[in-house]
């Protein structure tokens, strides 16, 4: 069926180096600190806390690096419409070409604009965005609402576009 052929499909991951020194730096610190009490049996801190919860802790961090590691934007063009997923918070939506006023891809600002980068709320609409200030905005029919998905493809987002509306 034309409809189910994907035109363009882009994933996107937080894999920028400071995120990933802001998410580590606590986290191996935590990680040390569990270390040297339960294995060295050396007190961690000035004032330490207990072993079960420093090892809640750094079950925390662990589980907050594994969220950042598979965290990320899918974006899929096809001849009916446009999917998006924004893992792990929410499963795939799709929006139909029906329902699309205007679709175009642009520089954004994204900490002006949406406050930031990830699952953003602001004044110029809603924002799926990993990294960059490229993204294919989307005006849609209904209360005139807006989404920006980010993109790291750009120029290919926007042929895709092109082809999508000949069709």
């Amino acid at each position: 069926m034309a409809t189910e052929i994907i035109l363009f499909s882009e994933r996107q991951y937080f894999r920028q180096w400071w995120l990933w020194i802001l998410l580590l730096t606590p986290a191996g610190l935590i990680f040390y600190g569990l270390y040297a009490q339960l294995v060295k049996g050396i007190p961690f801190g000035n004032n330490p806390t207990s072993d079960e919860m420093l090892m809640a802790l750094a079950a925390f961090m662990l589980l907050m690096l594994v969220v950042f590691y598979f965290m990320g934007l899918q974006v899929e063009i096809t001849h009916a419409g446009i999917r998006y997923r924004f893992f792990p918070f929410f499963g795939s939506r799709f929006i139909a070409w029906e329902e699309i006023a205007e679709a175009e891809v642009r520089q954004y600002h994204p900490i002006r604009e949406y406050g930031g980068w990830g699952l953003r709320y602001g004044s110029a609409g809603t924002a799926y965005n990993v990294s960059g200030n490229m993204g294919l905005q989307l005006i849609l029919h209904k209360k005139n609402k807006r989404i920006l998905l980010g993109t790291q493809e750009p120029e290919e987002l926007r042929l895709t576009l092109q082809k999508a509306r000949q069709a």
